[in-house]
């Protein structure tokens, strides 16, 4: 008994926010009759959230590194003014659009990460600097007005799905293979990364726990493979999303440059000691925010299907709630892509269902503050006992 109470203790303290999430999506469920798991409400819960899980991603590594970024929602706001001016107004293809503003979005970075690491000015004065501006300069190119309408190759980027293959009559058959193999590839990494720790002697669960968590996760996958089948399949930007999360949980977990950033943001003083080019570590990470900013920004253009001034509103303090709700300490050091993700999907799910019972935008925006708050008095508290 002893044993089992101490498996859920250590299985609680590392996935409160999932079960927090499962509860939240069961009890909207019930609250809303079942219309939160209906397939359309699902697809439209991805597309709606998407722009904000891809700044959560770079977001969150900001935060690991012990700074923080004001200025996304602007930067997105101009990346895809930019975009609508290349493309509607000059006929650009869209492919060299994309390449064009990922890059405009990477000099941005630059150019903020410059007075952050190397001129020592604080991220918050300089990232408050770059919101106003980028703010600024999107009213300035747009001259107050909304470009519109993109083509529809742009669009798909947010809109469009995986067709089916197989030509299957009532359902996706293409998207539930998708989802067998996304199955597969999860449990062969997670065996694969539960050996390795076996290997150098590191504590893992029992297997009997281990296997039950590949089951739970497969029926997870596969339940929301089916739900997209059902409906128009599996979206594009879901594709594009798992691979940023593959991509940066591998870097930040596996690599030399993920271990630099934890150690940056832990203790500067100590990481500067042991040989870590913090500097440069700060630059590239705000280098990687344009990048992504800059993503979302053509993700929100694509879905808007427009380019309007009052784009990117708001999107900084969704990132930034979606880091810390998902694990991220506000002290730096601390925190995990997969984390951020879990706390953007909190956040989405809460505006989803409140939406759907019709509560208005006064008291989404109360209820989220509150959550956010006990999200970070949660981690307060944990750094507490653990000390």
């Amino acid at each position: 008994m002893q044993k089992l109470l101490e498996v859920l203790k250590t299985n609680f303290n590392r996935y409160s926010m999932v079960i927090a999430l499962v509860i939240m999506l069961i009890l909207f469920q019930f609250l809303t009759g079942g219309i939160l798991l209906r397939p359309l409400n699902i697809t439209n819960l991805i597309l709606q959230n998407s722009y904000i899980l891809i700044l959560a991603i770079g977001m969150v590594l900001v935060i690991i590194a012990g700074h923080i970024d004001l200025s996304v929602g602007s930067i997105a706001a101009f990346v895809g003014a930019i975009a609508g001016i290349l493309i509607v107004n000059m006929h650009m293809p869209t492919y060299l659009t994309v390449l064009i503003c990922l890059l405009i979005g990477a000099i941005i970075g630059a150019w903020q990460g410059f007075w952050v690491a190397y001129v020592n000015i604080p991220a918050f004065i300089v990232t408050l600097a770059g919101m106003l501006l980028f703010r600024g300069l999107t009213m300035l190119v747009l001259k107050g007005q909304t470009i519109a309408p993109f083509p529809n190759e742009f669009r798909s980027i947010s809109t469009g799905f995986i067709p089916d293959f197989f030509d299957g009559s009532t359902i996706n058959i293409t998207s539930i293979l998708l989802g067998i193999l996304f199955s597969i590839i999860f449990v062969i990494l997670s065996v694969k990364a539960r050996k390795n720790k076996i290997k150098y002697n590191f504590k893992v669960a029992s297997a009997g726990v281990f296997y039950s968590q590949q089951l739970i996760a497969v029926l997870l996958i596969m339940g929301f493979c089916y739900l997209f089948a059902t409906y128009e399949g599996i979206p594009y930007i879901l594709i594009i999303l798992l691979a940023l999360i593959v991509f940066y949980t591998f870097i930040t977990n596996r690599t030399i440059i993920g271990r630099h950033i934890y150690a940056t943001g832990g203790n500067l003083k100590a990481a500067m000691l042991s040989g870590v080019k913090t500097k440069a570590v700060t630059f590239w990470v705000f280098v990687n925010m344009g990048i992504l900013s800059a993503l979302s920004g053509l993700v929100f253009a694509s879905r808007l299907n427009a380019a309007t001034p009052k784009a990117g509103n708001l999107f900084e303090l969704d990132a930034i709630a979606a880091s810390f709700i998902g694990g991220a300490s506000a002290y730096g050091g601390v925190g995990t892509v997969p984390g951020a993700i879990v706390g953007g999907l909190v956040m989405g799910v809460l505006n989803n269902g409140m939406s759907i019972l019709g509560l208005g935008i006064d008291w989404q925006q109360a209820i989220k503050g509150v959550v956010l708050l006990l999200a970070v008095a949660f981690d307060v508290f944990n750094k507490r006992r653990a000390s």
